[in-house]
């Protein structure tokens, strides 16, 4: 701790100073959360896209920042065949790989690389599949390995995708973090040296930035690629300090430790509107916290007990002391902003006694469920404990017992991915503007098998709808199929959706230029300090 002490003092007043050392430029985020992974296929976390594909890593494509168009990334353009079954990107030449200690490149981006990435994930029998554990959790459970045939090196710098059937939808996909395009060079050195896992965590991306430490649950330091394809960022390096405390987190940027934070404290927004040095950015999320029914659980197998547990919340009271204005209500899992023909009705309010009486149509009593609440406060979803507390409340004015189970980060995650909980309370952040790809992850039968649906539920007809809305060629045609979707879950329960987000990021007011996206996550490319 002395030692890391030191460390950032000394980035700090590198960052601070007025003197000719500020020509050095340090920005130092106090981020909530550790990465799981610096490899973004291995998540679907947040933190680890944050600390990995948005700073490390580029994908083939990339939504253009402040609208829904699909924008050239590492490949500066694509044809689609006639019968849709055949992408081939032209890629960007000459682009750079970042230089380490431990490698050092000897070429530019090339196919191999784009096929490297995603046959890792799509084939078994590819040396790397089982690498880190053997589980891709996007890519599985967006069902990819039914949908992609094959990744294949073309001619004069380009790359092919082979589709299995017509997938419009695959150019969103390919803007996903999973996506990210890791070194084909690198990874065979790592399997050579016998240290394959390196890659995973030692990353070596294309990026704006560049890993130079890792101490888990600590720091994260970056400095700027220089020869990045885009051009050199203005930072010349980042810090992400892990700092739990969302009140430890607004201290320290009070203190001048941190330019910017995340997740703020819904209770400290009010103090941050005035504070002189501190500025606020606002964004409405495209997100959704939620209570996951466990449907493995012999207890929660009928819909009518979940649908009676469901009734018994009271989700206006959760919204009112819980988001604290930083919420809005969420009656479906999607948030506007998706395909959407117009605003949902509000949720229903709270019925104990329908609750009762559907719980004795089921035959139920003497019920007992354990909640677990996610421990990482999110903006979806600030304090889950206080709210598997109020859920307790409710449910024992339906007789059912409940007890609260708390658990650390990472066993949060592995636990409730074997499916040891009764109900959790989470979230989910939609990272395109396809609903069928923000609801696949965390419902789809496939998602069941990764261990990313928390419900455990597998609808073969749900499944086929989001397919077929995946494929649909009219916004029409897909609002339809969305909406069939959406009364199979009114119908299921296999989740509850909560709340929907508005997210705000608090920074000292030397940032400059940085901007939030719609679909969440910090980037700190072009960000500079004054």
């Amino acid at each position: 701790m002395k030692i890391l002490r030191f460390l950032l003092a000394a980035l700090f007043l590198v960052a601070f100073a007025g003197e000719a050392t500020a020509q050095v430029k340090t920005l130092v985020f106090c981020s909530d959360e550790s990465p799981d992974t610096l490899n973004p296929q291995l998540s679907f976390r947040q933190a680890t896209f944050d600390a990995s594909s948005r700073q490390i890593y580029d994908r083939l494509v990339a939504y253009e920042p402040g609208n829904t168009e699909i924008v050239p990334s590492l490949a500066t353009s694509w044809q689609v065949s006639d019968d849709g079954l055949r992408y081939e990107f032209q890629l960007r030449p000459n682009v750079q790989f970042h230089k380490t200690r431990q490698f050092t490149p000897s070429r530019a981006l090339a196919a191999e690389d784009v096929v490297f990435s995603f046959m890792r994930q799509l084939d078994p029998k590819h040396p790397y599949h089982q690498v880190s554990g053997g589980v891709y959790p996007y890519f599985q459970g967006l069902g990819l390995p039914k949908i992609i045939k094959s990744v294949i090196a073309g001619d004069n710098g380009t790359v092919i995708f082979e589709l299995e059937s017509p997938y419009p939808a695959i150019l969103s996909i390919l803007t996903l973090d999973f996506a990210s395009i890791l070194s084909a060079e690198y990874a065979g050195a790592m399997l050579a040296a016998e240290t394959p896992e390196r890659l995973d965590n030692e990353p070596v991306g294309t990026g704006p930035f560049q890993l130079v430490q890792h101490q888990r649950d600590a720091l994260i330091r970056y400095v700027a690629h220089r020869d990045y394809w885009r051009g050199k960022t203005p930072l010349d390096n980042l810090v992400f300090t892990i700092t739990p405390d969302a009140t430890v987190r607004y201290q320290k940027l009070r203190d001048r430790e941190c330019h910017l934070i995340a997740n703020p404290d819904p209770a400290d927004i009010p103090a941050m509107t005035l504070d002189g040095d501190v500025k606020l950015v606002r964004q409405v999320g495209m997100d959704v916290g939620y209570l996951a029914f466990n449907t493995s659980q012999s207890s929660l197998k009928d819909p009518r007990v979940r649908k009676a547990l469901a009734m018994a919340i009271d989700r206006e009271a959760i919204l009112e002391k819980i988001y604290q204005g930083i919420g809005r209500p969420a009656t479906t899992m999607a948030p506007r902003g998706l395909w959407s023909r117009g605003k949902p009705p509000p949720p229903p309010p709270a019925d104990p006694e329908g609750a009762k009486r559907l719980l004795k149509e089921a035959g139920v009593s003497g019920l007992e469920i354990e909640i677990w609440p996610s421990p990482v406060a999110r903006p979806y979803m600030p304090d889950a404990r206080r709210t598997a507390e109020m859920i307790h409340e409710d449910w024992l004015k339906i007789g059912v017992e409940s007890r609260i189970i708390i658990v650390t980060g990472r066993d949060f995650i592995k636990q409730t991915m074997v499916g040891q909980h009764d109900v959790a309370l989470f979230g989910w952040v939609a990272e395109t503007l396809d609903r069928s790809l923000f609801l696949a992850p965390i419902l789809g039968c496939e998602a069941a098998d990764s261990g990313a649906n928390r419900s455990y539920w597998c609808n073969e007809n749900f499944d086929r709808l989001l397919n077929e809305a995946a494929r649909a060629k009219t916004p029409g045609e897909r609002e339809t199929l969305y909406e069939l979707a959406q009364a199979i879950l009114d119908e299921e329960i296999p989740i509850l959706p909560m709340a929907h987000s508005i997210s705000f990021t608090p920074m000292r007011n030397e940032v400059m230029n940085y901007r939030t996206f719609p679909l969440g996550g910090h980037y700190f490319y072009g960000v500079d300090l004054k």
